[in-house]
Order: C-alpha cells, then structure tokens, then sequence
C-alpha cells in the first residue's frame, strides 16, 4: 500500500519569523540592513543584532516620547553608530510618523556615513543626518545643533563611551543611554601601579592577576560612570541590554537629567567618585572622568 507523502509546511510568514515586527515598518528598510533577504526572509546572521537593538529601542521610545510631549521637538545623537541599524530603526518606528523630530548618526569612518546617507536618502528618511566625526570633535561640530535632547551610544569602544557621557554633559541632554565596550584605560592604570597598590592595600588581590585587573577595570569604569553622570546631576540606572547569553558586553546604563539636586545627591556622588578614585589609586584619571571640582580633602572612604 502507498504511503502518501505528508504535505510541505507552508514557508513561515514574515511575522512568525520576527515576532518584534509592527504593524506599519518598513519591509524595504530592513531588507537594506540585511537583516531580511530580497526574498522577505530573516537572515538569521543579523538576528542576533537586530534583537539587541528592539531591546535597546524598547528602552529609548519611552523617553524620546517623553522630550517631545515636553518641548514639541526631540533630537537624538547616536555616537559610534557604525551601518546606523539603531538609528534607523528608531527613525522608521517613531519619527517618521511624526512632524518633527531629528536623528544624527556620528561615526568616524566616512564610507559608512556616506552609505548612511545614501540610504536615509532613498527611503525618503528626511529627518536623518550622518556625521563623519569623532565623537570629541563632535562637540563643536557646526553640523550639530546646540541642544542634543537623547545621547545614545551603543558598543563604543574603551574611551569612546566617556567622550559620549562627555557630550551628553556639554549638551544638556536629557538622557543618556549607553551601551560601554572594551574599557581597557582603568585597567591599565591598575596594572602600571600594581606593585605598589599590593604593598599598600590587600584590596589591590581584586586587580593582581591579568585576568582580573582586565575584567574588575571594566566593572570599576562604569562604576566609575555612574557616579560622574550622578555627579553631574543624573539619575542612573544600570540593567541589561539582553540576556548574557549573546554578549558579556551587555551593561546598559540609563541616565535621566533631573531638574534639581535632590538632597544633596550631586555633592554626595562627587564626593564617592573621588574617594573610590583616590582608594584604588586612580587620581591620574580624574580629569578623565570631570572630578576636579570635588573637594578632594573628603574624607577616605570605608571599604
């Protein structure tokens, strides 16, 4: 007796194979990042980074929603945006269907700005602009506006991220949303006084192997962070961009401007951020991380 053969499961559609898909985005757009093949289907290479930046996206929305029922206006600079997957994206899933709104890409490598361009240009993406920029030169860039509302800065490289706080600070912005990667300048600052932290302190056995001065130099820079943008008036938040099963690299760190120094919260950060400096024998970075103007006579912290 003949088998019959069992029929072909129908090809999944565009929604089952990307759940975070809405209603109204651009099929052409995500076809351009190559994150959808000409066919329509998920390039399962590209996956993984488009998980991250909805995560990310999930994030930002809420505050840019924010800025614009404030002022009436909102504008976002991406620092290190490399292809612009976060700017885009957010631009086709919140700005477009606004009036208003602007996003700037600023990225050092000038072929990915011009690619960037390109492609804003021919999606009709108006309200895009693309930098080929440091981000410290960035600062007095006249292609950027005086008021930056949202910083962002997802996977900037060692002291990229600073200079993107750095920018933040110098714009006012209202929030900051950084993504840190590969510090290597704490840790190397630990490793040069090493011999003389060990004689000094038994805390210095957290930093003493080379695995460990690399890994508890990642985690004290952003300690490090938070307590500079808190300092400067921030609240902040730290969480992860996606579970750790894709990337170590996942400290995402919120900062909100608040409108007042509530309890002499300001004060007491530049205080800790200046004793935690001094504790582990970092002074040389203090400028690095805007600390020069706190008391330096505070008393030594307790650890």
């Amino acid at each position: 007796m003949a088998k019959h053969k069992p029929s072909p499961r129908p090809a999944s559609t565009l929604q089952e194979q990307l759940p975070e898909l809405r209603e109204g985005q651009s099929v052409a757009l995500l076809q351009e990042l190559h994150i959808l093949t000409r066919e329509g289907k998920l390039n399962q290479d590209t996956r993984r980074k488009l998980k991250q930046v909805y995560h990310l996206v999930q994030f930002i929305e809420p505050l840019l929603a924010e800025v614009l029922a404030t002022r009436g206006d909102v504008t976002l600079a991406d620092h290190g945006a490399g292809k612009s997957y976060l700017g885009f994206i957010l631009y086709d899933l919140f700005f477009k269907s606004k009036g208003v709104g602007r996003v700037i890409g600023v990225e050092t490598r000038a072929e990915l700005v011009e690619k960037s361009r390109a492609l804003a240009n021919k999606l009709g993406f108006e309200r895009m602009d693309f930098l080929a920029t440091t981000v410290q030169e960035a600062l007095t860039h006249p292609g950027l506006p005086a008021r930056i509302d949202v910083v962002t800065a997802l996977h900037a490289c060692d002291t990229a991220t600073d200079d993107a706080i750095a920018f933040g600070l110098a714009k006012h912005a209202s929030h900051m949303v950084l993504v840190p990667c590969c510090q290597a300048e704490v840790a190397g600052v630990l490793r040069q006084h090493k011999a003389l932290s060990l004689s000094r302190s038994p805390l210095a056995e957290l930093w003493r192997h080379p695995l460990h001065t690399r890994e508890f130099g990642s985690q004290i820079t952003n300690v490090l962070r938070c307590l500079q943008l808190e300092a400067s008036g921030y609240s902040v938040t730290v969480t992860e961009l996606v579970g750790w099963e894709h990337s170590m690299k996942n400290e995402l760190i919120l900062a909100r401007r608040m409108a007042d120094d509530r309890h002499g919260a300001r004060e007491r950060a530049g205080q800790r951020l200046t004793q935690v400096l001094d504790e582990l024998g970092l002074p040389e970075l203090k400028q690095r991380f805007a600390v020069d103007q706190v008391d330096s006579n505070s008393s030594p912290m307790t650890m």
